[in-house]
């Protein structure tokens, strides 16, 4: 079969290696009056990022988002952008 012609198929998509967690490797504590360090996990409409782009283990990310909520819940970083 040609590359031009037809056939489907998925355009293969190449394996990469997952990225180690930082909070694994450093052995460091993720504390929600941090807030330089949870703007890191931010997007810049304020979302947080997920596990699979940030690499983190599911542990640290769980924890993560908890300690973004509660940053959010006393007003340390926003909920969203502002315009």
């Amino acid at each position: 079969m040609d590359r031009g012609e037809g056939g489907g198929g998925g355009g293969g998509r190449l394996f990469q290696r997952r990225r180690p967690c930082r909070f694994c490797l450093d052995k460091g504590s993720i504390d929600f009056k941090d807030a330089g360090l949870l703007r890191n996990f931010l997007t810049e409409r304020g979302r947080i990022v997920p596990r699979r782009i940030s690499g983190n283990c599911l542990g640290h990310q769980r924890e993560l988002t908890v300690a973004i909520k509660r940053a959010r819940h006393i007003a340390l970083i926003s909920f969203a952008e502002e315009r």
